[in-house]
């Protein structure tokens, strides 16, 4: 349950949970108290009527009503106190707990889980935890307690009539129970929350598709999983509606008619009782106490609603915490490389839930200081070796080695530190070109920031920006075009200067023009470093020491350029292919 697991992230500051729920408890004793001394009051003028002036002890009971109405109050305020204490510390730790397992888990793990839902369940489902843990905890404590103080005190007065005032909170509990648990209602918060985060990234996806929506002059009808979720969302909140209709009209009409039981029970006893006056009086204090319970129902109501929420919340935030982390090793078996070269020995890896291997049995040797190009049809399992080299995820089978070591001894960190990565998906922030390229090295300096751009051919785009180098990009460098996007992330890996480089489609946006320019510059730059690069274009590949060939996630062929020409394989059907596209003209 997720109160038991909330209670455990509140560590410490747990007892002041209970401590609060104790104190709020005691706010509804106190409530009742004072229902009691009103009772009291009006018990003394019924006895004396019409001679008002008889009831000598009303000033003691009103005094004793307000000073349990204060004590009531009192308690209410620290009760809150304490449980809002609480909660901020459950949910810090909660949030804590989700962002440093984050840490721990493969980088290929965020490739597969959208930014947007990973920060939804920590910020949204986090504050649903808040809710319950910092108001209707303490709530659902004090509504409980309230008809246990009631049934104790009934008992003093007339026990039947205590009775047929239970007989709503009975029916109306039940009523809820019925419409929260079955049906359409049974795991309703799961489905609701799965059907928004769907809808959400529907919307950000059509959002960012308006331009081509536009251009084929479409609507949101023919942008099919948008207004598939939307659909999807009407008909379950319809269909929860209509579920819900009878159940709630039962569980208000039930609750407000407590008269419907008091009243017939009272003229049961009133016909029976020898003291009409005395009779009166317990009648008024059971129609007082019917007022409250109104208002300890709907407490009861939304409290069952929000551990709902916390129960899914939970739900979702364990999805998080119950993926398995990346294998570590202890600090005093780690290692570091002796060199940069790489070493994919019968390496199998499989994605998760994949029905076939992406890798099988891959094995090839990137020595240090050489040049290396992965080729092959798309989806033969490029971008997955390059992943595996960056540790991205461990291999099913076989061992990936740095520089003679594997790469699972070697701390995350430190195996990072030794890659510039340019992957096909760039991401930049929403800050100045200038910051988004020191990002490959935060101590760099401007200078060092500004050859690193020229390197990369971003000079003459940037200085087409309103503010240089100072321009602010948009999300994700939205302002910019694919291939001046690249060359800022490629200007990052040169600036970093690692001594293992891994391009993947580094040159996919780029024109002619730039594409050899851009080569031309990581061949006087990369001198030395070990470089794994992926690309289709074959003139990217030319240069390379050595290249390897994958076909369905298996190494179809190995060798030079020359080499591999001259077998007349994959390698060189891809050349002719592409010499072949390179002639094609419009006609």
């Amino acid at each position: 349950m997720a109160l038991f697991q909330l209670l455990d992230f509140a560590g410490g500051y747990r007892w002041l949970t209970y401590l609060g729920c104790l104190l709020s408890m005691i706010h509804a004793v106190f409530e009742m108290l004072t229902l009691v001394c009103i009772w009291f009051v009006m018990r003394d003028l019924i006895n004396v009527a019409p001679h008002w002036s008889r009831a000598t002890g009303i000033n003691r009971y009103a005094w004793t009503a307000f000073a349990f109405a204060i004590i009531a109050a009192v308690c209410y305020f620290f009760a809150l106190m304490c449980t809002h204490l609480s909660a901020f510390r459950t949910t810090s730790n909660v949030r804590k707990a989700a962002l440093g397992h984050l840490m721990l888990l493969p980088l290929g793990w965020f490739l597969t889980h959208p930014s947007g839902e990973t920060r939804h369940i920590i910020d949204g489902a986090v504050e649903d935890t808040h809710a319950v843990m910092a108001h209707r905890l303490p709530d659902m404590s004090a509504a409980l307690m309230t008809p246990i103080a009631f049934v104790v005190v009934s008992f003093v007065f007339d026990w039947r009539m205590g009775v047929a005032c239970l007989i709503p909170v009975v029916l109306s509990m039940l009523f809820i129970t019925i419409m929260l648990t079955t049906g359409a209602g049974a795991d309703f918060m799961g489905r609701y929350n799965a059907a928004l985060d769907r809808m959400s990234k529907s919307a950000v996806e059509y959002v960012r598709g308006i331009p081509v929506v536009k251009t084929f002059q479409q609507t949101v009808y023919s942008f099919r999983s948008f207004r598939e979720a939307i659909v999807e969302y009407r008909d379950m909140a319809t269909k929860y509606s209509f579920f819900c209709q009878p159940w709630q009209v039962a569980q208000l009409v039930a609750i407000n008619g407590t008269f419907v039981f008091l009243v017939p029970t009272a003229i049961i006893i009133s016909a029976n009782t020898g003291n009409f006056s005395e009779f009166l009086a317990d009648f008024l204090f059971y129609v007082v106490f019917s007022t409250i319970t109104v208002v300890m129902m709907t407490k009861v109501m939304y409290t069952s609603q929000a551990f709902m929420k916390a129960d899914d919340a939970m739900r979702r935030i364990n999805t998080i915490l119950q993926e398995r982390p990346l294998a570590q090793v202890s600090a005093d078996r780690r290692e570091r490389p002796k060199d940069s070269s790489i070493v994919f020995d019968n390496v199998t890896f499989r994605y998760q839930g994949a029905d076939a291997d992406a890798l099988h049995d891959v094995s090839f040797t990137v020595p240090s200081g050489s040049t290396v190009a992965l080729v092959g049809p798309s989806g033969s399992g490029k971008s997955t070796v390059s992943k595996l080299a960056a540790r991205f995820w461990d291999p099913d089978s076989g061992t990936v080695t740095v520089g003679g070591v594997d790469i699972d001894t070697i701390a995350p960190e430190t195996l990072l530190t030794d890659y510039s990565v340019v992957f096909q998906d760039v991401l930049l922030f929403n800050d100045t070109v200038m910051q988004n390229i020191r990002l490959g090295r935060r101590d760099a300096t401007d200078e060092e920031v500004l050859a690193a751009a020229r390197a990369a051919n971003c000079d003459e785009f940037i200085a087409r920006l309103p503010n240089g180098y100072h321009t602010k990009i948009g999300e994700n460098g939205s302002t910019l075009s694919g291939g001046e996007r690249q060359r800022i992330s490629i200007a990052r890996a040169l600036l970093k200067n690692a001594p293992i480089v891994l391009l993947d489609e580094a040159t996919a946006s780029l024109d002619a023009e730039n594409e050899t320019k851009v080569q031309q510059a990581l061949s006087r730059l990369l001198t030395g470093k070990t470089v794994l690069i992926i690309a289709h274009r074959m003139r990217t590949v030319a240069q390379a020491d050595k290249i390897v060939v994958l076909d369905e996630g298996r190494v179809a062929e190995e060798g030079s350029p020359k080499e591999l020409m001259a077998q007349n394989g994959i390698f060189a059907h891809m050349a002719t292919l592409q010499n072949q596209s390179q002639r094609w003209t419009l006609k």
